[in-house]
């Protein structure tokens, strides 16, 4: 009966007949629906826009001439790669007109499993900002590396009822899913009443068309026209992505047309602190599509309308009778600036700061930092003649090439070489103490002495280190698992910076402004060893991620994503198992 009358109430003051909760004055609303800009008032009521038009309402907003738009919703994001906690991320994100965020906790559950997704759901429950979440679909991500855990099927069902889970995330076994592999197919028909996600890089064919048979409706792995292209045609919404890592906006803007407009979002997907401290989150993203060539009108559809419709979240992204009064009060509209934020009716940013106070972190389970005691000769290789398999770094890519280099020999041992950028890699597993270290080789980093590390390595967690010198490597191994999870930069034995991340070894539990100047810091540090990378820490986490053509690295070896297989480091070696 409450609902009931809940909604009575709303009627009544969609009627005129009793005062709205809030009126909206003045304002110039963006209608997502026509494309136009209509200047009426915005009547809200328990939290829901309830009419268009002249109201009375209890309270008064004067927009005075500001634009009235939609909250913005980024359908694709990891919540651990931010390194913020659910409510110090939906403080960071809230005055940039973020009122949802759908979210894959796959970082976490990989390393803590369903407690990581009880942990996320728990954490980000009752904040400003609506968190959804998409169920891991990949955990582990490949058979070719190690987890913390494995979900399987029956373990994803337990959450399916979940109020905020709206379906599978992102299937990043895509050969699985082509192939027909039952434990695949188990998770895609448990949710084919919901959205499953996709990540198919590079995908086409027939390949795409079985991918497609099987039940996944999204891609946000698309890194060229063509291929966008393709996809769009067969169906998929396509989720533009523009991140700290991977930067996808420019190449794939100009697949939106008036027609194609509906089909397409944008998203972060994996976005550190210092980015949104510094430039913002969906305003940023929103001014860098408009650069492009599209209007505002349709740049902000693509973070509102066209991403709610996509998750069947049918009750926001429009400013219109019976969608819930999720606002961005907007000053300008390119570049986009936004004045004050609506969330639930309740004003909750209103130019001069939030107005909503954040609860406490929720305790998090610490991460498991399992390794199995090593020597430094476990980080050395016998040289055994011929080239070496090395991976090549792609600059503002998560993209790798596969080269093959002839090695440089210092004692009878493969080293790392400055002179052609040519750094040593190492992933140690720290989850189940087995003793696994994948040794290889990058280039790329441009590293001249020291070495990196850190246990954010997508999407097992282990890890991963990249270094010049095996004295170092070691070092700065360690003092990652001496923090109970982070990153490290050490030169000369000695530790020059390091960022503790006691949530999962992923997340820290400090606010935004904190996490950011650590970012900087382990940035500046890395610089002082040479190191010619934007980010070298996120491009290093991405080397471990063995479902992103085209050649990664994880605590068992090489591997060949193209083939989905292990690799050996020595061209023309026998085939690893």
């Amino acid at each position: 009966m409450l609902e009931l009358e809940k909604l009575q109430q709303r009627l009544r003051a969609a009627r005129g007949e009793v005062p709205a909760d809030l009126v909206i004055r003045g304002g110039r609303v963006l209608d997502v629906f026509t494309q136009e800009i209509v200047e009426t008032d915005v009547a809200v009521s328990g939290g829901r826009i309830v009419g268009l038009g002249r109201y009375e309402g209890r309270e008064v907003f004067d927009a005075a001439g500001r634009f009235v738009s939609p909250g913005f919703i980024d359908g694709h994001f990891h919540v651990e790669s931010s390194m913020l906690s659910p409510p110090e991320l939906a403080r960071a994100v809230l005055s940039h007109g973020t009122t949802a965020i759908v979210a894959d906790p796959h970082e976490i559950a990989n390393v803590m499993g369903v407690e990581g997704i009880r942990y996320m759901l728990r954490a980000s429950r009752g904040l400003a900002v609506d968190f959804f979440f998409m169920l891991p679909s990949c955990v582990p991500a490949t058979p070719l590396e190690t987890s913390g855990a494995a979900l399987s099927a029956a373990d994803l069902a337990v959450f399916r009822e979940e109020e905020r889970v709206l379906g599978l995330a992102e299937m990043m076994n895509y050969p699985g899913v082509a192939a027909g592999s039952p434990d695949v197919l188990e998770k895609i028909l448990l949710f084919s009443d919901r959205v499953c996600d996709g990540h198919a890089p590079l995908l086409s064919g027939k390949a795409l068309n079985a991918y497609l048979t099987a039940g996944i409706r999204s891609d946000h792995e698309c890194t060229n026209l063509a291929e966008a292209q393709e996809k769009l045609r067969a169906g998929m919404h396509i989720l533009i992505r523009e991140g700290t890592q991977a930067k996808n906006l420019a190449d794939l803007m100009p697949l939106v047309t008036p027609v194609t407009l509906p089909r397409c979002s944008l998203v972060t997907d994996d976005l550190h602190p210092h980015d949104l401290l510094e430039k913002g989150h969906l305003d940023f993203l929103l001014g860098r599509a408009c650069e492009s060539g599209i209007s505002p009108l349709q740049a902000i559809c693509m973070v509102t309308i066209n991403t709610a419709q996509y998750f069947r979240l049918h009750d926001r992204g429009a400013v219109a009778p019976g969608r819930r009064a999720d606002l961005a009060i907007l000053s300008s509209l390119q570049p986009v600036r936004v004045e004050a934020v609506i969330k639930d009716g309740r004003i909750v940013c209103d130019g001069k700061g939030l107005c909503w106070e954040a609860p406490p972190v929720p305790e998090g389970t610490a991460a498991a930092m399992n390794i199995r005691p090593f020597s430094i000769e476990a980080l050395s290789v016998s040289e055994r003649g011929g080239n070496i398999r090395v991976i090549g770094m792609i600059p503002d890519q998560i993209l790798t090439e596969a080269r093959l280099l002839r090695p440089t020999i210092a004692g009878g041992r493969v080293a790392a070489d400055p002179g052609r950028d040519l750094a040593k890699i190492a992933v140690v597993e720290r989850h189940r103490g087995t003793g696994n270290i994948g040794l290889g080789f990058v280039q790329g980093f441009g590293l001249r002495e020291g070495a990196l590390a850190s246990s954010v390595a997508h999407d097992s967690h282990n890890v991963i280190c990249a270094g010049v010198s095996d004295a170092d490597m070691m070092a700065a191994v360690k003092a990652v698992e001496g923090m109970g999870g982070g990153l490290a930069v050490v030169r000369k034995g000695a530790v020059l910076a390091e960022m503790p991340l006691p949530i999962a070894g992923l997340v820290s539990d400090r606010p935004l402004a904190a996490v950011a100047a650590g970012w900087r810091k382990m940035r500046e540090a890395s610089r002082a060893l040479g190191c010619s990378l934007r980010e070298p820490f996120m491009a290093l986490s991405f080397l471990a991620l063995p479902v992103i053509p085209a050649l990664k690295i994880t605590d068992r070896g090489l591997v060949d994503v193209d083939r989905f297989s292990l690799v050996p480091l020595f061209e023309g070696a026998a085939e690893m198992r």
